[in-house]
């Protein structure tokens, strides 16, 4: 190196002349403008994380409008005593709420030792976990560590529910951000008692099960509060991972995380070693085991017959009364929490239940009708749904006369075999099937206590419920009412406000409708000066259609309105047929019971029961009160009447119902034990029968017919009898016997038995009651002439044995034409092929097991063989008195 004096000036020149200083400066420069665009970035950086978390924050919800507490809680029925008889429950929803101090402390303790040991230490974000789980993410590289607090993971399931659908690493980063941002709102509201009462009530622990008391209900059969600490160590060791820990499939999974768990609890002085060591050894999954089996004995996943109309009529009522759309409403069923105590008397049901269920009740020789619904997808992927129709349609092809009835279940079956083969021979795969048989003929009963209201049993059918909210014959069935429509229809406005009594006399004579057709009495004899009570008693045909005939088929319309029935056709746009015919009941048909559409079960029950109540209507009833989650009040479903006839009007008609059991066409119905009034009802062509009667205490109607609307065989014409006597005697057992309760508006008087006028001397007479303000005040004058008719003087003294109605077909928007073809083909079978509204069979079809058709078409040529038991009404018996 050269140091030499000139080397020394060179490089001092060098140092301070202008073109190094200006580059020294240069750099400097470039260094300082580095420096400061670094801290800009930095700053912007900052500026952009705070502007980003703040944008996060102010997404996150407010605490003050978050709700912890869990989502979908277990909705229950109960009987009118009290006692639950159904839970109700969507799949994620059967949550059992309880309170902290009915958790145990050592399942509390087992929980939060697994899932977060200081949670009563931090404020909502567990900083330490959350630097464990990044060391061992960075140092092992898994990142599966988890460092959620119980109030982030309770807010993950309340609030942050939509977690499931994240797809990007940037929406879970956003969600666990707010997630953690509110944890600490979260523990500055609320108590750490609070939060993990809401955490134990919310979360999964398999098997369908939601919170702490579900699944110890599922688990162990018993309450949360008795588990002991094995238990709940099985409990707690379930919510990392619900299905791999299920000690019911994967008990020697489970078995490993409670060992955790007791480690756990012991690590952190929870338990004492005898404590580990006595929960360590017990047996608890040979427990767990046996409460299986007790569980699936006990329970049952078909709703009866009334739990599903209690469904129906909840959620109408929710719709209507509260404002709910269908889908909140039935939201709010099956995920709300609610207590809906029902009018169910369990009892009386069980006794419904075992007598429908008892062979021995039904006609020996069965037969079996087919309900069917096949889905398929064909080799395009496309869903094709296949109906009972279609299938009927199929084999009609090859036989004209095929019908869905079968001799057993196992030849129907062979029918859908080939069906089925021919559907899938284009090489079609099955997606769903529903197969059922339903025995018939059938039956459905309501028992309604008139005094309320108050549907206290019911049944939609004979034979195994398979599904829940499938065909119910009491409640959706409209079927021909018969001559249970005299009494309704005809004789309640002629006694309540014509000025007609008992004692009213119409000549039985042969007798035409309007148009020409014949209007038939069962017996095809005729009986003279026939009594309004002799009418009734015997089911007179001709003297029910007179009187209609003089109250006015409007009238007669407006009264069975009044009592009820919403199946009704009015003349309206909407009795508007597919042809453009518009129907209405407003005809002399509707006296014996010829409608368009057909009555409901429980709709004439409730009707019968007005009569039964002093002449107040009632609308069936079949829950009293919804309460909330929280126990209020959500819904009063309280009684509400509405005079429909006079108390005296009710009193008369139930005398002479009284005679129809005593000694008309209802003998069969007579009981030992109680009091009975009532009515049978026959249609001309024997598809629908009917009974319907009361007693002091309660109304009973049942109804028997083939779904298909088949003509009843004559050795199946009198179960619906038996049925209604043997159940209705058992309901009344212990009961005291007790009559009718005369008002103060009714009297008795003797009469002219053939007139129903003050009896002159030489009249037959007869003592009848009557309405103080229709008395008679006239004398007879007219027994002295004898009639242009010579009638069958035995016609009351024979055992008729028929109550059956010829009558002609219900006719378009009219009250004389009898003689058109309506139909009236009300069937549940039309081709529904979008699904069966049952238990998640949606494999096309309709959601009945049977061809619901209320057939009104009638036979202008009245032939009515057989028929109901008749009274005894032989011998001669020219004064009547009734006390």
């Amino acid at each position: 190196m050269n140091y030499g004096k000139r080397s020394t000036s060179k490089k001092r020149n060098a140092l301070i002349s202008r073109t190094s200083m200006l580059e020294k400066r240069a750099h400097v420069s470039f260094i300082r403008v580095l420096f400061t665009a670094l801290i800009a970035v930095c700053v912007m950086v900052v500026c952009l994380g705070i502007g980003s978390f703040r944008g996060v924050i102010a997404g996150a919800p407010d605490v003050n409008n978050v709700d912890i507490s869990p989502l979908g809680y277990a909705t229950f029925l109960y009987d009118d005593q009290g006692t639950q008889i159904r839970q109700l429950s969507a799949p994620t929803s059967n949550r059992l709420p309880v309170s902290l101090d009915q958790i145990p402390v050592s399942l509390q303790h087992a929980v939060v030792a697994i899932e977060d040991e200081r949670f009563y230490e931090h404020n909502g974000i567990d900083v330490r976990g959350i630097a464990r789980a990044g060391m061992k993410a960075i140092t092992t590289g898994n990142f599966s560590e988890g460092a959620s607090t119980i109030t982030q993971q309770l807010l993950k399931n309340n609030v942050f529910t939509d977690w499931t659908n994240e797809s990007t690493q940037l929406e879970r980063f956003t969600r666990k951000f707010q997630e953690q941002y509110l944890a600490v709102q979260v523990e500055k509201k609320y108590d750490k008692s609070v939060i993990l009462e809401n955490y134990l009530n919310t979360i999964n622990l398999g098997a369908g099960s939601y919170g702490v008391q579900a699944a110890s209900k599922k688990y162990f059969n018993k309450d949360v509060w008795d588990l002991n600490l094995s238990e709940c160590a099985t409990l707690a060791g379930i919510t990392q991972n619900p299905t791999k820990f299920n000690p019911i499939t994967n008990p020697k999974a489970n078995a490993k995380r409670r060992k955790e768990v007791l480690d756990h609890m012991l690590d952190q002085n929870y338990i004492s070693q005898d404590e580990y060591n006595n929960a360590l050894n017990d047996d608890v999954y040979s427990r767990i085991q046996a409460a299986q089996l007790e569980n699936t004995e006990e329970e049952s996943t078909v709703y009866t017959y009334f739990e599903d109309e209690v469904t129906n009529q909840v959620i109408s009522d929710l719709m209507n009364i509260k404002g709910y759309t269908k889908t909140q409403a039935t939201n709010l069923l099956y995920s709300g929490g609610l207590k809906i105590m029902t009018t169910l008397d369990s009892n009386i049901q069980q006794i419904l239940d075992e007598e429908y269920a008892n062979p021995d009740n039904y006609p020996a020789d069965v037969q079996y009708e087919l309900d069917y619904a096949l889905t398929v997808q064909d080799a395009d992927g496309n869903q094709k749904n296949y109906s009972k129709e279609m299938l009927q349609l199929y084999f009609r092809d090859q036989d004209p006369e095929f019908d869905l009835l079968f001799d057993s279940p196992e030849e129907g079956q062979q029918y859908v075999d080939q069906y089925k083969a021919n559907i899938l021979s284009d090489g079609s795969t099955v997606i769903s099937e529903r197969v059922n048989f339903a025995p018939q003929p059938q039956s459905s009963m309501t028992v309604i206590d008139q005094h309320t209201g108050y549907v206290k049993a019911l049944i939609g059918g004979r034979g195994e419920k398979t599904a829940s909210l499938t065909l119910n014959r009491a409640t959706d069935t409209t079927r021909q009412p018969g001559s249970t429509f005299k009494i309704v229809s005809t004789y309640a406005p002629a006694l309540n406000e014509k000025g007609d009594t008992l004692a009213t006399t119409f000549m039985d004579e042969p007798y035409e409708y309007p148009d020409g057709s014949p209007v038939n009495n069962a017996t095809r004899s005729y009986g003279g000066e026939t009594t309004i009570r002799k009418a009734i008693q015997n089911s007179i045909n001709v003297v029910a259609v007179k009187c209609l005939e003089q109250v006015t088929p409007a009238l007669g319309l407006k009264y069975l309105d009044d009592f009820g029935f919403t199946t009704l056709a009015h003349g309206t746009e909407a009795d508007k047929d597919a042809n453009g015919n518009v129907w209405s009941d407003a005809n002399l048909a509707t006296a014996l019971g010829g409608i368009t559409k057909g009555v409901k079960n429980v709709e004439l029950c409730a009707a019968y029961a007005a009569i039964a109540n002093n002449g107040n209507y009632i609308k069936p009833i079949y829950y009293t009160q919804i309460l909330d989650h929280d126990g209020n009040v959500l819904i009063e479903n309280t009684s509400v009447s509405r005079s429909v006839i006079k108390d005296s009007t009710a009193y008369l008609l139930t005398s002479a119902m009284e005679d129809v059991v005593k000694k008309g066409t209802g003998t069969a119905c007579q009981l030992d034990n109680m009091t009975v009034a009532g009515k049978t009802g026959t249609t001309e062509d024997y598809n629908d029968l009917w009974f319907v009667g009361y007693t002091p205490y309660y109304t009973c109607a049942v109804w028997s017919g083939y779904d298909n609307n088949e003509k009843i065989p004559e050795d199946a014409r009198n179960f619906h009898k038996n049925l209604w006597k043997k159940v209705m005697t058992r309901i009344h057992e212990g009961l005291e016997d007790k009559d009718f309760e005369m008002p103060s508006s009714v009297e008795k008087a003797s009469v002219c038995s053939e007139t129903g006028l003050l009896p002159r001397a030489g009249c037959p007479t007869i003592t009848e009651y009557f309405d103080i303000s229709s008395l008679p005040t006239e004398y007879c004058d007219e027994h002295f002439y004898g009639s242009s008719y010579d009638y069958d003087e035995d016609y009351y003294y024979e055992n008729t044995d028929s109550d059956t109605d010829a009558i002609p077909s219900a006719s378009p928007d009219s009250t004389d034409s009898t003689n058109a073809d309506s139909n009236g083909d009300n069937t549940d079978s039309s081709d529904n092929t979008g699904g069966d509204n049952g238990d998640g069979d949606n494999t096309g079809g309709d959601d009945t097991s049977g061809d619901n058709s209320g057939d009104n078409t009638g036979n202008d040529t009245g032939d009515t063989s057989g028929g109901d038991d008749g009274g005894d009404t032989s011998g001669e018996d020219p004064v009547e008195y009734y006390n």
